[in-house]
């Protein structure tokens, strides 16, 4: 019972290889991204030299500042209010995130017609919910706490 191994479902491969590749692209898009924003080939939305100033009225650092402070300061949208800036060096990095992030999502969605074609019901409802909860988060339709 030692020697034996364990097979991976093709399900379990799909998936696995999917976020392989996605993340060692998301890492390459991060990397690439970070080049343009330090190399200033893109303007930044927020000067790196106004960072470390402190605004008038205020006793800190726009970088010590609550994020909704800075948010306010520097005319920041919330959400996926993101989008309108990712041309901007400071801003295009949340690409790489975003997709890194999004990345689960593609995973479900690519063994969903593996699950349907073994009629394995029980994980294609789960692949489904999980979409859909994933889906929901990320659109910003519910919000909870105090963000």
């Amino acid at each position: 019972m030692a020697n034996e191994r364990t097979q991976a479902s093709e399900e379990q491969i799909v998936y696995a290889n999917l976020l392989n590749k996605g993340m060692w692209s998301g890492l390459a898009l991060l990397i690439i991204t970070f080049i343009v924003y330090v190399s200033g080939v893109l303007p930044s939305h927020v000067p790196i030299e106004e960072l470390s100033k402190t605004p008038p009225g205020s006793d800190v650092p726009y970088w010590s500042m609550r994020a909704h402070d800075f948010n306010q300061a520097f005319n920041i949208p919330t959400g996926w209010g993101w989008t309108a800036l990712a041309g901007k060096g400071d801003y295009l990095n949340f690409v790489g995130i975003a997709w890194l992030a999004g990345l689960t999502i593609l995973c479900y969605a690519a063994i969903i017609p593996i699950l349907l074609r073994k009629k394995e019901t029980q994980y294609l409802i789960i692949a489904i919910a999980e979409i859909a909860v994933l889906v929901l988060a990320a659109s910003g339709i519910l919000k909870v706490g105090g963000h």
